[in-house]
């Protein structure tokens, strides 16, 4: 990743953008991708192209070089077509703009200069919501519930979702930390302490063993519904009219 990566001044990357007030903020989107990678954001100054960055007509290139004329089977021929071109025609060719081959001047001048990935996952493989504590000191979280401290009902709190984990800030520290449980499998992961004055002992027992038969339950009925549609899609599930032709054939 570079250290710098220089915007343009689009709505969705820049807010407000005033040099002769020297007043430049970005949005908050990208100020946390820029912070999640550790690169500098910066923007090209307004209403002089000059400050931009120089390049090619990319999207006409590709279309006319790459696509024009081409069928495709599949989304996935496609970019295997896409990859190829890549590095066997684009990267290739002397560049318009500095009469250089583009894999040549990466080699000679920018690869140096970037920093390394330390093996960091997606930034979209980490999001950070917003939810409210429920009364029963929970947050919903991809149809699954993960408690916070009894203090927090009601009160809103941050949702960092990661890979495996589920973390839980208020006030700018972490209060809970939970296990990602599959998407959908409407489970409850409940810390120690979290329900604690909240619901007495046997309550919460009767809760626990409640969400787990309804779970059961769940399962039992997604099991006899597919066992209903496969008996609808088989051949003993013909309409009457074929098994009264038959008998009519039979007793003529």
């Amino acid at each position: 990743m570079p250290q710098e990566v220089l915007v343009d001044n689009a709505r969705a990357l820049v807010s407000q953008h005033d040099p002769e007030r020297q007043i430049l903020v970005f949005a908050q989107r990208l100020e946390q991708f820029a912070s999640y990678w550790g690169f500098k954001p910066r923007a090209c100054r307004p209403y002089r192209a000059r400050t931009k960055g120089k390049d090619e007509r990319g999207v006409a290139y590709v279309k006319r070089n790459a696509m024009a004329g081409r069928e495709f089977s599949s989304w996935a021929e496609l970019e295997a077509h896409l990859v190829r071109w890549t590095r066997e025609v684009a990267d290739l060719r002397v560049h318009g703009t500095t009469g250089e081959a583009p894999l040549e001047r990466f080699m000679r001048a920018e690869a140096q200069a970037l920093q390394p990935l330390e093996a960091k996952p997606s930034f979209l493989a980490e999001r950070e919501l917003v939810r409210v504590v429920h009364s029963d000191c929970c947050v919903e979280v991809e149809a699954n519930w993960y408690s916070a401290p009894q203090a927090l009902i009601r009160q809103r709190v941050s949702v960092l979702v990661r890979d495996q984990q589920v973390l839980i800030r208020h006030g700018g520290r972490i209060v809970a930390e939970h296990r990602r449980q599959r998407p959908g499998s409407r489970s409850r992961q409940v810390i120690d302490g979290h329900w604690d004055g909240l619901v007495p002992q046997r309550q919460r027992r009767e809760a626990v063993r409640s969400l787990r038969d309804t779970s059961e339950r769940c399962d039992q009925e997604q099991e006899q519904e597919q066992e209903r549609r496969m008996v609808r899609s088989s051949e003993l599930a013909r309409p009457l009219a074929v098994y009264a032709e038959l008998i009519g054939e039979v007793a003529a």
